[in-house]
């Protein structure tokens, strides 16, 4: 873990990486979502609304995985201080918001259809909001602290390794609480999905995901980018008052 601390030896693994991770994951998202909306079979119960599926199921894992690694790269900051650790975890904030976000948008275009309503207040849905709304907190904690000069400071960590009780709240709702959302179709070894779904889902997951951790490697660039220009200028600026 501590060989990719230094920076320009992560910067070497991170550049020819980037742009694979987004081209091959756009392209690989792009051709099951194709698939998912356009070719699958309708759902005997649900319809075409199903079909929403390919895109609201990987959005929830990214939104819940995207945390996942804040909360590690939290841990690994908090007892480790690798420096690499906070920049990953400001990395991955926007992606996971984003995909936060864009599960509660497609889980309330698919609720309207399926439940007759936008929005209901039930286990999983709420607790998927509060995850957005973590993932605004953590992000505006993460600038105050780059602002403040200190781009390692322990209280984003702290608060992701706090959010991360979450988690498991949004895994397990709909076996805890009385819920509207159906339970998983897909546990560990099990899968009640009918085959021309689910590997289309796979797929869908996996080109997502590729496209995740490429927005990931990206952002780190640009923050390691704005951090050496920012030293670059602070120094500057010390040698010409020296001057």
């Amino acid at each position: 873990m501590h060989a990719f601390a230094n920076p320009a030896r992560f910067l070497r693994l991170a550049r020819p990486l980037t742009a694979p991770l987004l081209v091959i994951g756009g392209l690989i998202a792009a051709a099951a979502l194709w698939w998912g909306l356009f070719q699958a079979p309708a759902e005997r119960l649900q319809g075409d609304s199903v079909r929403i599926l390919f895109v609201h199921v990987p959005a929830a894992w990214l939104g819940m995985g995207g945390w996942t690694a804040i909360a590690v790269a939290s841990i690994v900051e908090l007892v480790w201080r690798h420096p690499l650790a906070g920049i990953g975890a400001r990395a991955a904030a926007v992606p996971g918001a984003f995909f936060a976000l864009l599960c509660l948008v497609t889980g309330s275009v698919w609720g309207r259809p399926a439940w007759g309503t936008w929005w209901v207040w039930d286990g999983r849905l709420t607790s998927m909001l509060v995850l957005f709304f973590l993932y605004l907190s953590y992000l505006a904690l993460a600038d105050a602290a780059s602002k403040d000069g200190d781009g390692q400071s322990r209280i984003p960590a702290i608060f992701g390794l706090v959010g991360a009780v979450n988690i498991p709240i949004i895994h397990y709702s709909v076996l805890w609480w009385n819920s509207l959302h159906q339970p998983p179709s897909i546990t560990l070894g099990k899968s009640e999905m009918a085959p021309e779904f689910l590997w289309v889902l796979l797929a869908a997951t996996v080109g997502f995901s590729l496209l995740f951790g490429g927005v990931v490697l990206a952002r780190m660039r640009m923050i390691l980018a704005n951090n050496q220009a920012e030293a670059r200028l602070r120094r500057r600026a010390m040698e010409a008052v020296d001057a």
